[in-house]
């Protein structure tokens, strides 16, 4: 079974989900998250790349996303390739990350047992994207989206969370431009 994107029709909406290898809860920085968030940001400006609704979790990552330029599953390959280079580098040179030595290890031991990476791997790759076909569709994947740390007991309220849309939709402007969403 192929763990590649696979994208339909570019004209839909997609939920996407990608996790760090082996769940481990990198995003607890502020730092390594704005990495993921200016990526974004890049892909927003230069690819076409359509956010919808997002969260930064502190392992994984949710967003509702579309395109009007690039295919949806080339940004998605070359934002994770990218990301995964510049968090390696921020991780191993932050003299205050105290657990770079067993991420190192763990994230080392994925990429030796995955075929497509040379030394070393940091997103894990058995993502499966979902066509959001209806309006219905979308505001259910919307409330997993910002309900996803109240859940998980991180926060109270949605828009309580630092890193996701959820404040955007509660009169908060977050770092991601959802000015196209009426």
């Amino acid at each position: 079974m192929s763990r590649k994107y696979k994208f339909g029709d570019s004209d839909q909406l997609y939920f996407i989900s990608y996790a760090v290898v082996y769940w481990i809860d990198v995003f607890t920085r502020a730092e390594y998250c704005d990495i993921v968030v200016q990526s974004w940001q890049f892909c927003q400006q230069n690819k076409g790349l359509k956010i919808y609704a997002w969260i930064i979790m502190p392992s994984h990552v949710h967003l509702i996303v579309g395109t009007e330029k690039d295919r949806l599953e080339d940004i998605i390959r070359d934002m994770k390739s990218f990301t995964s280079n510049q968090l390696k580098k921020a991780i191993f040179s932050n003299n205050k990350e105290s657990r770079k030595t067993w991420m190192s290890q763990l994230m080392c031991e994925a990429g030796k047992r995955n075929s497509n990476n040379k030394r070393w791997q940091f997103w894990r790759q058995d993502n499966q994207p979902l066509e959001i076909p209806t309006a219905d569709k979308f505001f259910q994947a919307m409330d997993y989206i910002h309900n996803n740390p109240v859940k998980a007991g991180l926060v109270r309220k949605q828009e309580d969370w630092k890193y996701s849309s959820a404040g955007d939709f509660y009169g908060e402007k977050g770092p991601i431009d959802l000015s196209y969403i009426s």
